[in-house]
């Protein structure tokens, strides 16, 4: 069968790992960005070269309309996808009582209610087709809580819901649908920590090391595999053993 992945975040860090492991996979590419516009070219040309079709979009997943027209942009190509990973997230660090409503409200759209807004545009076209994959990226925190990141850990637990929720709704359809809950990986939300703290949380994690990009994109590329279609409703987590 042949592949059409649409990847949210696929700019940079994670989610532009996992849309080069699709394309390399040998699937057609739908790169969603907001404002790296360079970078989301970069990711795609590379995607290309594995002898693909790649197509970079820009939306602001904060509105439903914006993912609406995605789909509409998607439809105009031809394309629909059968392999949906979301992947766009905002995180915030403060204590909940410093924490604007206006946070709130941009991290429960980007990284919460624009799953939503995927799954039922995106959604009916995979269960028609009986068979699809939706993956949907999530957090070790959405899983234990965080302290200074109440917000995030809350849009992250939602995610994991939506996914059991889902994934009971269309497995008769033949679409599969998981949570990825990555630890502490070597991205963009980690920059900020200087050398001393990065060596406090490794000293933290068995493995002794933070993750890669790619480990995530790999546990990914079998979650939406053919041999991964008995795999649905789960939370797996990618810690290095930081939680078990």
């Amino acid at each position: 069968m042949k592949r059409i992945a649409l990847v949210t975040g696929a700019s940079r860090g994670i989610g532009a790992a996992i849309v080069r492991q699709l394309a390399a996979e040998g699937a057609d590419v739908a790169l969603q960005y907001h404002a790296a516009a360079g970078a989301a070219e970069e990711v795609a040309a590379q995607c290309r070269s594995f002898g693909v079709q790649a197509a970079v979009l820009q939306a602001d997943l904060r509105s439903s309309a914006a993912v609406a027209e995605l789909k509409e942009r998607l439809d105009g190509l031809g394309w629909k996808p059968n392999v949906v990973v979301h992947c766009a997230g905002l995180a915030h660090y403060g204590l909940l009582d410093d924490t604007e409503q206006q946070v709130w409200d941009d991290l429960m759209s980007v990284n919460l209610r624009s799953a939503y807004d995927l799954a039922r545009h995106f959604g009916p076209s995979m269960r028609w087709a009986r068979w699809g994959r939706l993956v949907l990226l999530s957090s070790i925190w959405g899983e234990s809580g965080a302290a200074g990141e109440a917000v995030y850990a809350a849009t992250k637990g939602g995610l994991n819901a939506l996914a059991k929720s889902l994934a009971r709704e269309w497995a008769s359809a033949g679409v599969t649908v998981n949570a990825v809950s990555p630890g502490a990986i070597e991205t963009d939300m980690l920059a900020a920590l200087d050398p001393e703290d990065k060596r406090a949380l490794c000293e933290e994690i068995p493995a002794g090391r933070l993750g890669a990009p790619e480990e995530v994109a790999q546990l990914v590329r079998y979650l939406v595999s053919e041999e991964a279609g008995y795999v649905t409703g789960q939370t797996l987590g990618l810690n290095g053993g930081w939680r078990m």
